[in-house]
């Protein structure tokens, strides 16, 4: 290729970038649209022609690249944190005077920005290129969504300067875009997203990125990690240095130094929030400041130096038309409102819960009814109660089920629940969410096999207890709906990937009543195998702290069924794992953390809470989340507040960090 060419790629590269950046950012395009098409259509061809010369990060990368065979995972070098809640101004104000108390300041200066109901993200820029987008996962660990990123007009693809950075955003869709998209799939027949939210967030993990450039996805930057490091104070700054990078930020956020004020300014947006192109949940209350951020610090799930506001929960009325009963994975039938369509805090809902038949009896609510339902932040829609004054006298009283509306074997209702119950095994809506359960993040963590597929693989009469799935064959799976090659090889490889698992993943994917995955991995961490577990009597779980009667009754009646046995003896057959892989303690040998519960509190420098608790539980030391009277030793970090003054008023011990040092030594 000539340089002339060349040099013409790259003008036309600045030239789009710079385009775009006056369109997205500024609002203020000083070319048609008719002209950037045409620079864009003849960057197209040259890279056609020239496809190895190709820049990095050419804005035809907008249209979207190959698709991928799976998302890598991303460790963020930095926890992406998520924020502290309040509901009330009580709230605020009290988050205010702690902030104060720390500072020393009669005043202290917040920014108050929108809450953008979306999906967190990170993206990184290396000499000012963009290189990396990702989830934000579980806050440690996310998953590579570069390509999808590089679709989306916001997020600029070269920063003005040459600057290595990590921004922090929120991905979302517009309202438009969102009601458009759903129009065109109700058209072709596919059933439509629930919400913007939920529609940026499966538009942002397809894996063809052709398809999320043309969901036409928005981000706005909400932070940066490090803004020290480019000489920038406060946050108020450090956004808008990231507008003058290219990002287009939040025009929606004002500075205060009064709590007063961030009240009426939150009032204000309460009521004119529906007038906004992009939903919002609520509002985000930082110090801006820096320096006082880093003195206020974090727990370990989020800055003490920010909160969001969460807006009240929307109520609205619609009618009642029916109410459906489905079977939990536990046999547990619950009951579900179906209700004539309504919008309610951005999402169309047609289904709202009812959580169980006492509670209906109890609320007086009837098929016919025009009833409240209530919705907050992502909870699930519920049937707040219903309006009496509004009946006309058609409605009908409920009728309690008494067969499972899925396999017709009679229910039960035990004395000391108030759940409705299906004993049947065999019913195919447990063993349905049972699968579902065993594969789930928590359990087995089997990629690829989400709700939809199990219940493919059950309707197609290849899987009905969870040891079937690993008897699964490529010849079984290719002839199934959506099921390619790739994505065949793929799954079998995460099937046969879980057998390596250790006890707790299994343990608690295998639904054992009461049994949850703290239980699990405690559980597995004090028998050690399987076998040990299953030969233990009720005294010997009872044994165990944390084991309570109801418990140890549930594993020991789990274990002696045949059936359970059987089930056991094909999983080690088929080659799963039977043993605790973590580190156990040695019960054998007594220290200072045997068989004591400790409670952490306040900011450890050496360890996370959870490298300390894992360390404390590894030499046969309990962790509870409060101090009580049960309670034998809290460590106390910096900052260490009411539960460090409830240790002393309980007369508790106390060890601050370099004493948990010495004691960690000296027991290993």
């Amino acid at each position: 290729m000539c340089n002339e060419v060349k040099q013409r790629m790259e003008e036309l590269c600045r030239l789009l970038h710079q385009y775009n950046y006056e369109y997205h950012v500024l609002d203020n395009p000083t070319v048609s649209d008719n002209v950037y098409d045409q620079l864009l259509h003849e960057l197209i061809e040259l890279e056609k022609q020239y496809p190895t010369d190709r820049l990095k990060n050419s804005p035809t990368v907008r249209i979207g690249g190959q698709a991928l065979d799976h998302f890598e995972k991303v460790t963020h070098e930095e926890a992406m944190l998520s924020l502290g809640n309040a509901f009330h101004a009580g709230d605020l104000h009290d988050f205010d005077r702690k902030v104060r108390e720390v500072s020393g300041k009669a005043k202290v200066q917040y920014v108050v920005e929108l809450k953008i109901d979306g999906l967190a993200a990170s993206v990184k820029y290396e000499n000012g290129e963009f290189v990396l987008g990702a989830t934000r996962g579980d806050g440690t660990i996310g998953e590579n969504i570069t390509e999808n990123l590089k679709t989306v007009y916001d997020i600029p693809l070269q920063l003005k300067d040459l600057l290595d950075l990590e921004v922090r955003g929120e991905i979302y869709m517009m309202k438009s875009v969102f009601a458009q998209l759903n129009q065109e799939r109700e058209q072709n027949g596919e059933a439509g997203f629930r919400n913007p939210r939920n529609a940026a967030a499966g538009s942002i993990r397809q894996l063809d990125p052709k398809i999320a450039g043309k969901r036409r996805l928005s981000f706005f930057p909400y932070g940066m990690v490090h803004p020290q490091k480019y000489g920038i104070d406060n946050h108020a700054q450090a956004l808008d240095f990231l507008q003058l990078q290219g990002f287009q930020t939040n025009p929606e956020r004002r500075l205060f130094d009064s709590m007063d004020e961030i009240i009426q300014f939150i009032e204000q947006w309460t009521d004119k929030r529906d007038t906004l192109p992009y939903e919002v949940d609520g509002m985000v209350i930082k110090v801006n400041h820096f320096t006082l951020q880093e003195t206020l610090g974090f727990t370990v799930k989020s800055p003490k130096w920010a909160i969001a506001y969460k807006f009240p929960a929307t109520e609205v009325s619609t009618k009642l038309l029916d109410i459906e009963w489905s079977v939990g994975r536990t046999g547990v039938v619950t009951p579900t409102a179906i209700l004539e369509p309504v919008m309610i805090a951005g999402t169309m809902v047609g289904r709202a819960s009812l959580h169980n038949a006492d509670l209906i009896i109890e609320k007086g609510i009837r098929i016919g009814d025009r009833v409240i339902i209530r919705k907050a932040g992502d909870i699930i829609p519920e049937v707040v109660r219903p309006l009496i004054e509004s009946r006309t006298g058609e409605e009908k009283l409920f009728c309690m089920p008494h067969i499972c509306p899925v396999c017709h074997t009679k229910l039960i209702k035990l004395e000391d629940e108030v759940a409705l119950r299906c004993v049947n095994p065999a019913c195919s809506a447990q063993i349905k969410e049972g699968l579902t359960h065993f594969v789930s993040r928590d359990a087995m963590n089997i990629e690829g096999l989400g709700e939809r597929v199990i219940t493919q693989l059950f309707e197609a009469d290849l899987v009905h207890v969870v040891s079937d799935l690993y008897c699964l064959t490529e010849e079984q799976l290719l002839p199934l709906e959506r099921m390619g090659e790739k994505s065949v090889q793929n799954l079998l490889k995460g099937i046969e990937k879980s057998k390596q698992n250790s006890l707790e993943r299994l343990l608690f994917g295998l639904g054992i009543r009461h049994v949850g995955a703290k239980a699990a991995k405690i559980l597995s961490m004090h028998f050690g195998t399987m076998d040990a577990l299953m030969a233990a009597s009720k005294e010997d779980l009872t044994a165990i702290f944390e084991i309570g009667d109801k418990m140890a009754d549930s594993i020991v009646m789990y274990f002696a069924n045949e059936k359970i046995q059987d089930l056991i003896e094909q999983l080690r057959t088929l080659g799963l794992n039977f043993s605790y892989t973590g580190v156990r303690p040695n019960l054998a040998e007594k220290n200072r953390f045997s068989e004591n519960t400790f409670v952490i509190t306040g900011t450890l420098e050496q360890f996370s809470r959870k490298e300390a608790a894992e360390k404390i539980e590894a030499l046969g030391g309990r962790v509870a989340s409060s101090v009580s009277k049960r309670t034998n030793i809290v460590i106390a970090g910096r900052e260490a507040g009411s539960k460090l003054k409830k240790a002393n008023e309980l007369g508790i011990e106390v060890w601050d960090e370099k004493e948990l040092i010495k004691e960690l030594e000296n027991a290993e």
